[in-house]
């Protein structure tokens, strides 16, 4: 049955934005980390953070309101449970909340977005243009690395000796690729900011012996050859269909002979209404990039047929971006 809206339940909707962003501020300013050792003032935070005192006293005490910080004689600390959740680490989301803030600021131009049909402009937060990239690049880890060694093995379903994995990132999903195919060797092409953070992480995981490490912008560059399986992961709805046919036809040139490609990213429903995530995280694209979006499999299997591939079906389907497709060479 469809939702029936009362004015307080869209009241409550809107006036959502305000714990999110009492929550991003906290995390822009890394006062959980200030506070992950024990209690401390308000003052002695303000002076860390470099913050005004009176605001950041605000601020804090709008955290404590929200359950994230408790409030005592010492001074504020963490609640149960924020610490490990809002601080760098293993199971950390401290990244990708620094990002949703980067988002929130493009999507509370959407109204400007949708009259002109250009991207919101592009401004750093205070952490900058490189702390963004970095948290960007971090977030992207923190979301993968859950998933990333169980989807592998579920769709590690064609032979392979060499994978390329295009946006590799910090190296999250080569990692599980490896994982998977123990004699397998990997090749990350990613933009040149990118690729110390991917050799760090290779490094510590002990597999950077098997990883080769090539910058260069896929829109631009060309593709390293030699591998027999590429691996796309949450990049197509950056792009536009012909700038995914444009993708997949580079991919083709650099593959070998009956090599696949996977195709791991949000697949809509042909109503463009459902998923409800892809719906939304098409606004995402639409706020961010001049002509991203979701796309339907029918669309993906269309696009990859214009390149070359064959044999094009959905291997495993998924309410997010972990839905992949799978085609051949």
């Amino acid at each position: 049955m469809p939702k029936r809206w009362t004015t307080e339940d869209i009241s409550g909707l809107m006036r959502s934005y305000q714990a999110t962003c009492v929550l991003g501020a906290a995390a822009e300013l890394e006062l959980f980390g200030l506070l992950a050792a024990g209690p401390r003032t308000a003052a002695e935070v303000a002076a860390a953070a470099g913050a005004d005192v009176r605001a950041l006293t605000m601020l804090l005490d709008a955290l404590v309101a929200l359950e994230l910080l408790t409030k005592e004689a010492a001074g504020y600390a963490c609640a149960s449970g924020v610490r490990g959740a809002l601080t760098p680490g293993a199971g950390s989301v401290l990244a990708m909340t620094q990002h949703q803030m980067v988002c929130l600021r493009r999507w509370s131009q959407l109204a400007q977005v949708v009259k002109t049909g250009r991207p919101a402009p592009r401004g750093a937060s205070i952490r900058g243009e490189a702390g963004d990239n970095q948290s960007f690049i971090e977030a992207m880890n923190d979301l993968a690395g859950p998933v990333a060694p169980v989807i592998i093995p579920e769709i590690n379903v064609v032979p392979w000796t060499h994978v390329l994995d295009i946006g590799g990132g910090s190296g999250t999903w080569t990692l599980a690729w490896l994982a998977a195919n123990p004699a397998g060797r990997a090749t990350i092409f990613d933009l040149p900011h990118v690729i110390p953070m991917a050799r760090a992480r290779l490094t510590a995981a002990g597999v950077a012996d098997r990883v080769t490490l090539v910058a260069g912008d896929f829109a631009t560059d060309p593709l390293p050859g030699g591998a027999d399986l590429a691996w796309i992961s949450a990049i197509i709805h950056q792009q536009s269909r012909a700038e995914n046919q444009e993708l997949y036809r580079h991919v083709a040139r650099c593959l070998r002979a009956g090599g696949h490609i996977m195709i791991r990213d949000i697949v809509m429903e042909e109503n463009r209404t459902a998923p409800v995530s892809g719906s939304l995280f098409a606004i995402n694209m639409l706020t961010a990039t001049a002509t991203g979006g979701t796309f339907t499999l029918r669309e993906i299997q269309e696009d990859l047929h214009a390149a070359g591939f064959g044999a094009v079906r959905l291997i495993r389907q998924d309410a997010g971006m972990h839905a992949v497709v799978l085609a051949q060479l």
